[in-house]
C-alpha cells in the first residue's frame, strides 16, 4: 500500500487505509458488536509494525479514546515522521461517560495535553469532535479562530471537524481543510459532503465505512462491498478502520489493495 492520496489542499499524503486507535485505550461505551480486552504494548507494537510495513501511515486518536494518546506516545518513539496523526478536541471520556466542551479555553488545554501525551510538538490533523450539534459548533467564530490559530502557530498542519450531519460536513469544509464523515452502502446521506469536497479540492476522511464492525449488514462478501464503496468515491482520502486484530488488519489491507488495483482514476500517486 505504497500509494498515497493528498488530502485536498493540505499537502498531506495519506494511505487509503488509516488505523483507528479507540481500542488501544478504551473498551467502555463503544458500539462494536463484541466486547474486547485492551491489548498490551507488545500486541500493539506488533500491530503498528504490520501497518507500517504495509504502507499505512495514518493513525486516528482522540482524548476520548481512553489512554490511546499516551500509549501512542510511547509506542511511536523514534517513528514520529513516519505517521500522519489525526487528533481531536471537544470530547472527553471519564468514568465511563462522554462529555463535550466547545470553548477556546478547553480547545487550548486539550491540544496542549494531547501534544504532551503523544510526545510530539505538532499534530498533523486536528478535528473538532462534534456531539452532533454541528452547525452550532461550526458557526461559533471563536472556535474556528482558535483552530486557525493552532495552524498558524505550527501546532497542527491541517484542521477540520469530525461531523455527524451533511450541513456540518459542508460547513467544516467551507471554513477549514478536512471533514471526517460517515459513509457506507447503508448510509449514503453524507455523499453530498464528499461531492462538495471533490468540487472544492478539500480533504475527506471516512469513519464507519465498515459500520463499526457490523459489516454483516452488507450482504455477500461484505468487507469487499464496503471497501469498494468507500474507495470508489474520488474524494475519499483515507478510510479509518479501528482494529486490534492483526489478521483483520492484514485482510483489510489485502482487500483494499485488490480494489484499488481494479479502480481507475483514483488519483493515487
Amino acid at each position: 500500500m505504497d500509494i498515497k492520496r493528498t488530502l485536498g489542499q493540505t499537502g498531506i499524503k495519506v494511505s487509503p487505509l488509516g488505523l483507528g486507535t479507540v481500542k488501544f485505550g478504551r473498551n467502555q461505551g463503544v458500539k462494536y458488536p463484541q466486547g474486547f480486552d485492551i491489548p498490551d504494548d507488545n500486541i500493539l507494537s506488533d500491530l503498528l509494525a504490520v501497518a507500517k510495513d504495509a504502507g499505512i501511515n495514518v493513525l486516528d486518536t482522540a482524548p476520548a479514546y481512553g489512554n490511546s494518546e499516551e500509549r501512542l506516545g510511547t509506542l511511536l518513539k523514534g517513528q514520529r515522521k513516519d505517521w500522519v496523526i489525526i487528533g481531536k478536541v471537544g470530547e472527553e471520556f471519564e468514568d465511563g461517560k462522554s462529555s463535550f466542551h466547545f470553548t477556546r479555553k478547553h480547545f487550548e488545554k486539550s491540544l496542549e495535553r494531547s501534544l504532551k501525551r503523544l510526545q510530539t510538538d505538532y499534530i498533523d490533523i486536528l478535528l473538532i469532535h462534534s456531539d452532533g450539534r454541528d452547525m452550532d459548533i461550526l458557526t461559533d467564530p471563536e472556535l474556528i479562530e482558535t483552530m486557525i490559530s493552532f495552524k498558524e502557530r505550527g501546532l497542527v498542519r491541517a484542521i477540520g471537524a469530525s461531523t455527524k450531519t451533511v450541513a456540518g460536513g459542508i460547513k467544516a469544509l467551507e471554513l477549514m481543510d478536512i471533514a471526517m464523515v460517515a459513509y457506507n452502502p447503508l448510509y449514503q446521506d453524507e455523499k453530498k459532503v464528499l461531492d462538495y469536497a471533490l468540487r472544492e479540492n478539500k480533504g475527506i476522511l471516512l469513519k464507519k465505512a465498515l459500520a463499526s464492525g457490523h459489516i454483516d449488514k452488507f450482504g455477500d462478501n461484505p468487507l469487499h462491498t464496503a471497501m469498494k464503496f468507500a474507495l470508489s468515491h474520488e474524494a475519499t482520502g483515507s478510510i479509518i478502520i479501528g482494529t486490534i486484530n492483526k489478521d483483520h488488519l492484514l485482510e483489510n489491507i489485502a482487500t483494499a489493495e485488490k480494489i484499488i488495483s481494479n479502480i481507475n482514476d483514483l488519483h493515487y500517486q
